[in-house]
């Protein structure tokens, strides 16, 4: 025991105090790295939220599938090609639509053998639903996809897909359009540049009529579309660099 008085009993309490004083500093500088650890998981996590399509295959031009059997021209009024783009974790969200020029699905034997569309980038249209913020304007953010910054579509008025080929599907990925039965590789032309991608899709072919419904997601890096890329800079970094496209192409007779 110490002496209330005594020099060692003051030293044992200043040496407690000060071990205890550590002790809480420690505890919550641990404290603090933990709650930052599982705010960096939350924020990893997020990263896909919002992005309701797997990614597609990428790869170099292929050739292009040989037409055979019947063609059926595309039906440019029922068809359409929807896309939708995010912000770093699923924020901000931008979507709408691009207008199917032209094209055609060549179907033998009840199996769609061959196809290509073209997508006219002067359609390109952003769903007022999307822009939430009060500075923001659709027209402008259209304005602005027409710009060399994304499509440059005074050079590039036009994208297009050309099928390589169509095979039987297994089994669907979990984000797959409903329905999903076939793969189909194709070449994706976008801004001047073409590149293959391969994506589940769900293919019907009926009595003078065909139709392709798919939804996957690409990197517009890919196609040399880099505006928002740089990590250089805070403002561009938050911009995703991936586009969900879903296409709904109907042909017929």
């Amino acid at each position: 025991m110490y002496d209330k008085a005594s020099p060692n009993r003051f030293f044992y309490f200043c040496t407690r105090k000060q071990q205890n004083s550590n002790f809480f500093k420690q505890f919550n500088m641990k404290k603090i790295s933990v709650i930052a650890l599982v705010g960096v998981g939350l924020l990893l996590a997020s990263c896909n939220k919002g992005k309701s399509a797997d990614t597609a295959a990428t790869g170099q031009e292929q050739t292009v599938a040989e037409s055979k059997g019947e063609t059926l021209a595309v039906d440019t009024v029922g068809s359409v090609v929807n896309w939708k783009a995010f912000h770093k974790g699923g924020m901000a969200p931008r979507w709408g639509t691009l207008t199917v020029k032209s094209g055609d699905i060549s179907v033998e034997g009840g199996q769609v053998s061959a196809g290509n569309f073209v997508i006219d980038m002067n359609s390109i249209k952003v769903d007022p639903a999307s822009v939430t913020e009060k500075d923001k304007k659709p027209a402008e953010l259209e304005a602005h996809l027409k710009t060399p910054d994304f499509f440059d579509v005074a050079k590039n008025p036009t994208s297009d897909f050309k099928i390589t080929s169509v095979t039987d599907l297994k089994e669907a990925p979990k984000d797959a359009v409903a329905g999903a039965n076939k793969t189909v590789s194709g070449n994706l032309t976008l801004s001047g540049k073409t590149l293959n991608v391969t994506f589940p899709a769900k293919v019907e072919v009926v009595e003078n009529s065909a139709a392709i419904q798919a939804k996957f997601t690409v990197n517009r890096a890919d196609w040399g579309l880099k505006f928002g890329t740089s990590e250089a800079d805070p403002a561009e970094w938050m911009i995703s660099k991936d586009i969900e496209i879903a296409i709904d192409v109907k042909a017929k007779k």
